[in-house]
């Protein structure tokens, strides 16, 4: 029989970006929070401290922040008629564990989606005709504007300690910034980062084409900040140990450095780490729910802890996983189109240019995760879907993130893999190469979903989760496009030699390389009960105190990291919960 915890107002499911903005929102609305980790406590001191954590062959290539696959996973299959195995090998995305979440160890770069992605599926139509869209492609508008959501991107940013240039303040088009961005209110909170070398390339080259280079903006810090709630970031020193670690030197945004250390000061919020919460618990009529169960990893007992709202603040997957296993909402059948829960999963498209500079150095050591100059020429605002053939879009980057020798070595073609002619290679090449990389969306499909696997159970018994996903026709002509684009580009910067790496048609989805961790849908937001999970305020349609924060209720991936879409949608959802719903408990939509 479960352990029965005392009542709490807010039980959190997750402790990373979500979990800390819903945790100091309602913990300054004076009720009692509790959030719920399924991972380890962490905490920039001390274990973030230097030497210990820029140690590459713990967290670079064994993957020392994420969660174990033995653990947590999911199964996968690419079409209907295949059967899903288990993601045994941390591969193509990589799940974080512990207190922050992927939070703590992401690159930070940090986007606002671009305008036209708020309202996709009517922009498509409108401009371009409902024929440009595939039979199969699902894809939505989101229920709120971008109008509505900016005061929130705009606090999010401010909160996190985004660095940046604006390119569209009020609507006046600012020299040096991304032109085609959505209309800001205010300019990022610090100003935009130094660049090393190859981006300052690749600024001059795009621009020598016309295009509009801008600086990448990120969660780096550029100068020393203090944010709203008195948490200090200090400059950068550009050590390139950013994505996969913790900072040390407390200058990536996280939730640790923005928000969870002014939050564990509150008297009436705590957190509980190594609690893995199994299931959100359902009153007998199935309408609200009345808390969460969660097995207790410190004591190997299960633990009931009732909650008067709940609120699912974990990673995407992870939240459409608990919705499934909860029974709220009605799973999707790709078979019949019914139901919402699991569908409109998507991921991302990625491809590039390594460019090798024979008599050039570039100096790999130094870099942050959101270094270098982006252009935004060819996103979803700027392409001709009816002429080109693809519904979608993509941003450019040039700027390196590390020169870790482990696992980032780039090597021309035909060099061997290991033995001598490899250490060769190495000794040639090294700090000789530089990358474009293009970034682009992923459209919701019908046959791409996320639901419980039949066979394969997790440790607690519970079924796990099924992704089916492959690459897309659409996204497959949406890549090559790209390489059309590019490859005059970085044939402009006189390269020794250069080499592409982008999806051909037929190439399969594979689980093996890495590529992102930009899982987004299958618990999406919309307008209609019949295609969505939740309603424009993130509230479940099925269970008025049940919210769900994160990329899961993305109706598609946009052309960009998600982190900077996820941030402004809590704040969104904060706002409402506690102007809104608060005073009087009830389905707001």
């Amino acid at each position: 029989m479960a352990r029965t915890e005392k009542k709490k107002d807010v039980v959190l499911v997750g402790f990373g970006w979500t979990g800390a903005i819903m945790g100091m929102e309602l913990a300054n609305e004076g009720l009692e929070v509790l959030a719920l980790e399924r991972g380890h406590d962490q905490a920039t001191v001390p274990d973030f401290q230097y030497p210990n954590m820029i140690d590459e062959l713990k967290y670079g290539i064994r993957y020392g922040m994420m969660e174990k696959p033995a653990n947590t996973t999911v199964t996968i299959r690419r079409s209907l008629d295949e059967t899903a195995l288990p993601y045994r090998s941390l591969g193509t995305f990589l799940l974080g564990t512990g207190v922050g979440g992927a939070g703590t160890h992401w690159n930070g770069l940090n986007w606002r989606p671009m305008q036209s992605e708020y309202r996709l599926k009517s922009y498509v139509t409108e401009k371009f005709g409902a024929g440009v869209m595939t039979e199969d492609m699902t894809i939505q508008d989101y229920p709120m504007t971008y109008e509505e959501l900016e005061p929130h991107f705009d606090r999010f940013e401010k909160v996190a300690g985004i660095s940046g240039q604006a390119g569209n303040v009020n609507g006046k088009i600012v020299e040096g910034g991304n032109p085609f961005e959505a209309p800001r209110s205010n300019d990022y909170p610090m100003p935009a980062m130094a660049s090393t070398w190859d981006g300052v390339k690749f600024r001059d080259a795009a621009k020598a084409a016309g295009y509009h280079p801008f600086p990448s903006p990120g969660g780096i810090a550029s100068k020393d900040y203090v944010n709203e709630y008195n948490m200090q970031m200090g400059p950068c020193n550009h050590c390139g140990f950013c994505e996969r670690y913790g900072c040390y030197n407390y200058s990536k945004s996280s939730p640790q450095t923005a928000i969870i250390d002014a939050l564990k000061r509150k008297t009436n919020f705590e957190y509980r780490v190594q609690a893995e919460v199994l299931r959100v618990e359902m009153a007998a009529d199935r309408k609200t729910a009345t808390g969460v169960t969660y097995f207790d990893h410190k004591t190997g007992e299960e633990v009931f802890q009732p909650a008067d709202l709940v609120i699912l603040t974990a990673f995407s997957l992870n939240n459409v996983h608990l919705m499934l296993v909860s029974g709220i909402g009605q799973p999707y059948d790709p078979n019949t189109n019914e139901g919402v829960v699991g569908r409109n999963y998507a991921y991302q498209i990625t491809g590039g240019y390594t460019l090798f500079f024979k008599d050039e150095e570039f100096n790999p050591f130094i870099g942050t995760g959101a270094n270098g100059f982006c252009i935004d020429d060819f996103g979803i605002d700027n392409i001709d879907f009816a002429k080109e053939g693809f519904v979608g879009g993509a941003y450019w980057r040039a700027g390196q993130t590390n020169g870790q020798p482990g696992h980032t070595m780039p090597l021309p073609a035909g060099t061997p893999s290991w033995g001598a002619g490899w250490k060769k290679g190495i000794g040639e090449w090294y700090g000789h190469a530089m990358n474009i990389g293009a970034h682009g969306s992923v459209m919701s499909y019908r046959g791409h979903y996320l639901d419980l696997d039949p066979t394969y159970k997790d440790r607690h018994g519970r079924p796990m989760l099924r992704m089916t996903y492959n690459w897309h026709d659409n996204e497959i002509r949406q890549t090559q496009f790209m390489k059309q684009k590019m490859e005059p580009i970085a044939k402009s910067m006189n390269p020794t030699t250069m080499q592409e790496g982008f999806k051909k048609e037929g190439a399969m989805f594979d689980v093996r390389p890495y590529q992102t961790t930009h899982n987004t849908g299958g618990t999406v937001t919309g307008d209609d009960p019949k295609t969505s999970v939740l309603n424009r305020y993130l509230q479940s349609w099925d269970a008025h105190n049940v919210f769900v924060m994160g990329a899961s209720t993305f109706p598609q991936n946009t052309q960009y990291n998600p982190t900077g879409m996820v941030g402004g949608l809590a704040y969104w959802a904060a706002y409402h919960i506690r102007k809104d719903y608060l005073p009087n408990p009830r389905p707001l939509a």
